[in-house]
């Protein structure tokens, strides 16, 4: 979704803004982006607790993050927006090109800002100025079934995605219930399911000219990958009506011997599927033994137009102590983003978190330019067309290739 229409719908909505300023001021709002059932809760008892402390009031309200932009857009246009706000990062440059974001630098002391890993505050920061906290981390890795692959005779986990097509055709002969390799192909990260075999066969999503990467021989390969075992019933039917939730859920049900997918998923297991037998292993490797992760943060913003930035300040460096922050990654599956949280034992003695901050120095991120969501749109839906049938290969991915390069000029 474009955010063109925000800028508009800033100024529209300043009326509205100054008219619930004075009813609102005195406590803080924040809008939650839901990563799982505990998200809710957890924020609640953080407002409360900072509450009693403070004696300022925080108002809590949790948006899934399928209508989260959506949500947001609305809510700035009708000026009735909050102080703080989960966002996806990758959105980020829209909201400081559009004047929406507010700078944090003046508002936060050097205390706060020390206590991040570098590597996860950084793509909050844009022109030396900071306008977002990191609230969530996380990097991709694979997880497999061990019992599925056993009644398969699978002696070893893939490491590259040959041998991944060939455990997947194990799997899969099971029965008509038991998929080899489970692929999204529905709503948020469509586009990065595609990223990780683009990677693999040595793909960029932006070329050094500065141009898509969607009309290179790489994409064509990884299309062709994923398309291959679509046709030959290595995932499961009906990909693109699956999105990472639907894929995870058949994963816990142990329906699919492979998956990739961020930490989230070891405490939902946990919770959920205790007795569930699972690995986590690096994402394959392609032919010439390249391979890549997505790192990806969340940032929590505030608002340009924020009634209450001191307490908004406030509240942000009480849930970035390392105590609340051990309660939310842990409770979530994150990435630590605090060093301090990094150092506790319930994650630095984790064994599926090694697996995944072992990925971290082949990490890719979302490029920090103008437009992304727009043309991870594109991607998504060029993908799902190759993977209906509806297009051949290489024109389909031409073609997006073509309408992100108008906008990335």
């Amino acid at each position: 979704m474009s955010l063109d229409a925000i800028k508009k719908a800033t100024l529209a909505g300043a009326a509205l803004s100054l008219m619930a300023g004075a009813a609102q001021a005195q406590s803080v709002r924040v809008t939650v982006a839901e990563y799982s059932s505990l998200t809710g809760p957890y924020f609640q008892e953080a407002a409360a607790a900072f509450e009693e402390e403070t004696g300022t009031a925080v108002e809590i309200e949790v948006v899934p993050w399928d209508v989260l932009l959506q949500k947001l857009t609305t809510d700035i246009s009708g000026g009735v927006n909050a102080d703080l706000s989960i966002i996806g990062t990758r959105w980020l440059i829209d909201f400081v090109s559009e004047g929406i974001a507010a700078p944090l630098d003046d508002m936060m002391d050097a205390d706060l800002t020390d206590r991040f890993i570098p590597a996860f505050l950084e793509p909050s920061v844009m022109d030396g100025q900071t306008y977002g906290l990191p609230i969530a981390a996380s990097a991709r890795a694979m997880y497999y079934n061990t019992e599925l692959m056993e009644e398969a005779g699978v002696e070893a986990v893939p490491e590259t995605w040959e041998e991944l097509v060939a455990a997947a055709e194990q799997i899969s002969a099971l029965d008509d219930e038991t998929f080899g390799f489970g692929l999204q192909g529905n709503e948020i990260e469509t586009d990065v399911y595609f990223y990780y075999a683009l990677w693999s066969y040595g793909g960029e999503l932006i070329e050094e000219d500065g141009t898509s990467g969607l009309d290179s021989e790489a994409a064509y390969e990884a299309a062709a990958l994923y398309k291959s075992m679509i046709d030959e019933g290595l995932t499961q039917p009906g990909v693109t009506s699956y999105s990472r939730e639907d894929v995870q859920n058949l994963f816990k049900q142990g329906r699919v011997g492979m998956m990739i997918t961020a930490p989230f998923l070891s405490n939902q297991i946990a919770d959920e599927v205790p007795d569930l037998p699972y690995g986590v292993a690096a994402i394959p490797a392609g032919p010439d033994g390249d391979r890549g992760t997505y790192g990806v943060t969340d940032s929590i913003i505030m608002f340009e137009n924020a009634q209450n930035k001191e307490g908004a300040m406030e509240f942000l460096n009480f849930i970035f102590s390392p105590e609340w922050r051990v309660r939310f990654s842990e409770g979530e599956g994150f990435l630590p983003v605090l060093t301090a949280v990094a150092e506790d034992p319930a994650f630095a003695e984790d064994p599926d978190l090694s697996q995944f901050t072992g990925l971290l120095p082949d990490a890719r991120f979302a490029p920090v330019i103008p437009g992304w969501e727009e043309i991870a749109a594109i991607t998504s839906d060029a993908l799902q067309t190759i993977y209906l049938g509806d297009g051949e290969i290489e024109p389909t991915l031409n073609e997006a290739a073509e309408r992100i390069n108008a906008i990335l000029q």
